[in-house]
């Protein structure tokens, strides 16, 4: 089951790779992470998107962040209503002659062309996940040179109903 877990965390030297490393220990694997500054000035966000066999490992991983030092909140939002955004670079195998049909196809998808050379488009997209793969999907029968994707970054949207479905510990 995939969940998506965000931490705030003091920015500090060896807190990402203290992080990963109990991951990496209990031999959980992690899907995406994206990290990056917040409002508060030293104050980072991790987002973490993780594959695990049931709930009862997701609050497992949960308390055992909380015991980490620099960490100040962890919260899984897997269930609450979330805005969570990907961005995607593709670069396509692209002949003169099938760049306006690929523009076409880009369209829909609110994607844009950031560089054009003589035998291939670099085209940027942002939007949820699925919405990224979906578009990966239709440009492959053009020939795909490369991906490269940020992973996904969440937070919670607006005011949460009270008795939501949150996991939220706080550490002060």
């Amino acid at each position: 089951m995939r969940r998506i877990i965000t931490m705030t965390v003091n920015n500090r030297p060896g807190v990402l790779n203290r992080i990963t490393g109990l991951f990496t220990k209990r031999h959980y694997n992690i899907e995406s992470i994206t990290v990056g500054h917040t409002e508060i000035d030293g104050v980072s966000r991790m987002t973490f998107v993780v594959n695990v066999d049931d709930e009862r490992i997701a609050e497992q991983i949960i308390k055992q962040l909380n015991k980490q030092i620099d960490v100040l909140k962890v919260s899984d939002i897997t269930d609450q209503a979330i805005v969570a955004r990907e961005l995607a670079l593709v670069k396509v195998a692209a002949a003169p002659a099938t760049r306006q049909e690929i523009y076409t196809l880009i369209e829909p998808f609110r994607a844009s062309i950031v560089d054009v050379s003589k035998d291939s488009l670099v085209i940027q997209v942002t939007g949820e996940p699925e919405k990224v793969e979906a578009l990966i999907e239709l440009l492959r029968p053009y020939g795909i040179k490369e991906v490269a994707r940020t992973g996904t970054t969440a937070f919670t949207r607006g005011a949460q109903k009270a008795g939501s479905n949150q996991k939220t510990a706080f550490i002060i």
